[in-house]
């Protein structure tokens, strides 16, 4: 059985990327997706701002609680970076071999990516949903996740997953616009790694830079159907805020209708910059772990490809 070395590298350093990403920037991303998840109605909302979430912590002394969830959201994010990464590194080497073609165009690079991304979002839609669920519950007041999957009908774990296809739009502008970025400043790169020792990467700050404006891009492109997706994946409001909250609809149009309703157009854009800030940080983060990483077992591959092709007699030698 011939193992795709490359790609498996690709994915385990995406997926250690996410990991430390998502641990580091966790109660940021609680703070925004309460923030998210909350609508206005009659011009009232408990959260004018994303610092408003992180005060009622501080207030009700459960700071701790902003790391609600953080297991699942890890676990999460670990399968999705893996699944993403070794999906997206196998079907572009496929192209590749199939097509005859040097390199990949803008065009095959979004469907290759669009496909990683929907055969990640199916994958790993329950353990989305659960961390939402955790995240947006009253701090305090979050389940684990095992009762969080079990306490409705499993067709519930995998709300919101028609609108995670939809997004995986999201990742395909993100990388397609990052891998056009980096050839681009690797070609220019006077220093290339010569052919069979390493292959040439970015230092840590161009890859954080470029990972920034590539996020941002797909962020502003896609927000809409972001926001959606958390009040369908929201756990269900208590007493407190029930009057403020929008009730999980359960489909896309109940969602858009609600947000319309309640909030106007400004109402899909409610919370763009706290998304901007924490999944831009968050993918330049991933990406320039990754990045290192994968010049790092470079070598490492190159090593084992190696040692599997020496004869036998010649390895016991050594």
């Amino acid at each position: 059985m011939n193992v795709d070395l490359e790609s498996l590298a690709e994915a385990t350093s995406g997926a250690i990327g996410s990991l430390l990403s998502t641990t580091i920037l966790y109660p940021l991303d609680t703070c925004k997706t309460k923030y998210q998840a909350e609508a206005r109605s009659h011009g009232n909302r408990k959260y004018r701002n994303l610092s408003d979430v992180l005060w009622e912590a501080v207030s009700k002394r459960q700071i701790i609680s902003l790391y609600q969830g953080l297991g699942t959201k890890n676990l999460q994010s670990f399968l999705s970076q893996f699944v993403y990464f070794y999906g997206y590194s196998y079907f572009k080497r496929l192209y590749l071999e199939k097509s005859g073609y040097k390199s990949i165009g803008t065009s095959a690079n979004l469907v290759i990516a669009a496909a990683a991304g929907a055969v990640t979002a199916i994958t790993t839609q329950p353990l989305d949903t659960a961390s939402s669920r955790m995240q947006t519950s009253a701090f305090g007041k979050s389940k684990g996740l095992l009762k969080t999957l079990t306490e409705g009908t499993w067709s519930d774990a995998f709300d919101g997953l028609s609108i995670s296809l939809m997004l995986t739009s999201n990742p395909a502008i993100q990388y397609t616009v990052f891998d056009q970025l980096k050839h681009r400043v690797l070609k220019n790169n006077a220093n290339k790694a010569e052919k069979g020792v390493s292959p040439a990467s970015l230092s840590a700050l161009m890859a954080f830079l470029l990972g920034a404006i590539s996020k941002s891009i797909a962020t502003c492109l896609t927000y809409p159907a972001i926001r959606c997706k958390v009040i369908i994946q929201a756990a269900e409001a208590d007493e407190e805020s029930s009057k403020t909250q929008i009730k999980s609809p359960k489909t896309v149009s109940g969602v858009v209708y609600g947000i319309w309703k309640k909030e106007g157009i400004l109402g899909y854009f409610k919370g763009l910059h706290a998304q901007i800030l924490k999944t831009v940080l968050s993918s330049a983060l991933l990406l320039m772990i990754k990045e290192k990483i994968s010049a790092t077992t470079w070598v490492l591959i190159l090593a084992i490809k190696r040692y599997l092709l020496l004869p036998k007699g010649r390895v016991k030698n050594l």
